[in-house]
């Protein structure tokens, strides 16, 4: 049973089952997952474009779908006995799930550790007393992990086997940037407003605000807007009727997307991360709604929300949340990008370090060969 109710733990779940299906492993699948997951034969009791919800007004408003996913869940597991239940990220959800099948004698992995480093720490103490063990991604994490006992293995960052240097030879990026006519003088600005329908509700807005004032501002620049998985193009659509800026609508490979752009405009998340492998300057925001706003400013206690620059340990590229993630500020930022060749070159010096505090490539491929000891 996988419970992958995120676009990204629903990619990283997918690459772990053609993992398998490339070894021969015939194993079953069901559980929460993406349409893409369904295709290659994953049984869905739960949709991750329906359940991609964050902050405590958001899961309020869907508490009865999710509490009826989570009893389906429940009962399933009861009756299948699956051999290993492999939790990712989704806390508030999986936590609860993990004590439940603690109790049937069911055994749970969390892969795609939830940022218990972060905020409520307490949480760990679940993860050690009702799963067989976390499998995790950053090395800082481990050091957390290591110092409260909880059983851990550092599998270092799916992303990197993804990762390609073809993506940053500038002739072949040139050349599939003329597939959507871009010119060789000009450059492209992209918009990454996030995975779930909350954050294209916060977000979409205001980086349309921003491009419209820079694609107004600069001649040679023109703008793409990213579409990620779990949102269907024709809803974007919708949200875009009233924006009258020429734009590109891509739904494709996010590496394949990123690698396009010249700039980034990006919801944080694990897109953030991508964005940084890929050298791409950015600027990175984040709103939720006012209560969960507020319980965040409360609880959270890090220096950084940003991936990367949680990361690096630095603000490689500038952040903003809440009140201070608006047009203005926004559109400043991103401008600096423009109009100083210097200071963006420096921010991809530091974002071509990323990569060695990742672990080595292999990640799924570890986390697969872990999980067959029970399979």
């Amino acid at each position: 049973m996988i419970i992958a109710a995120e676009a990204s733990s629903a990619h990283y779940a997918l690459k772990l089952m053609d993992h398998w299906k490339t070894q021969g492993k015939d194993y079953t699948y069901f559980g929460v997952g993406s349409d893409a997951m369904e295709a290659v034969g994953f049984e869905r009791l739960g949709k991750s474009e329906e359940m991609a919800v964050v902050g405590a007004a958001e899961i309020f408003a869907q508490y009865s779908h999710l509490k009826g996913v989570f009893n389906s869940l429940v009962a399933e597991a009861t009756k299948r006995r699956p051999n290993v239940i492999i939790l990712m990220d989704y806390p508030e959800f999986n936590l609860m799930l993990a004590k439940k099948m603690h109790k049937i004698g069911l055994k749970s992995f969390y892969y795609i550790s939830p940022q218990v480093w972060a905020w409520r720490k307490g949480r760990v103490e679940t993860i050690k007393k009702y799963c067989e063990k976390a499998f995790l991604l950053f090395p800082f994490e481990a050091e957390f992990y290591k110092s409260r006992h909880v059983p851990y293995e550092f599998v270092g960052h799916p992303l990197l086997d993804e990762f390609s240097e073809e993506l940053l030879d500038p002739v072949k990026i040139q050349y599939n940037k003329e597939k959507y006519g871009i010119k060789k003088t000009e450059k492209l600005l992209a918009l990454m407003p996030g995975s779930r329908r909350g954050e294209l509700n916060q977000h979409l807005d205001i980086q349309l605000e921003v491009a419209r004032r820079l694609l107004k501002k600069y001649d040679h620049l023109r703008l793409a807007i990213f579409v990620a998985p779990t949102i269907k193009k024709e809803e974007m659509l919708s949200r875009l009727e009233d924006f009258k800026s020429p734009y590109i609508l891509l739904q494709d490979d996010p590496n394949k997307m990123i690698s396009l752009a010249d700039y980034v405009l990006v919801a944080s998340g694990t897109a953030t991360l991508m964005v940084g492998l890929l050298q791409k300057p950015m600027v990175i925001m984040y709103k939720l709604k006012w209560l969960t706003g507020v319980f965040g400013a409360i609880f959270i206690k890090i220096k950084y929300f940003g991936l990367v620059n949680l990361i690096l340990d630095k603000e490689a590229v500038p952040e903003r949340k809440q009140g201070e993630a608006n047009p203005d500020e926004l559109f400043k930022l991103m401008d600096r990008y423009l109009s100083d060749p210097t200071y963006t070159q420096s921010v991809i010096e530091d974002l071509k370090k990323i990569p060695q505090y990742l672990g080595e490539k292999g990640a799924t491929k570890r986390v697969a060969e872990s999980l067959e000891t029970y399979l």
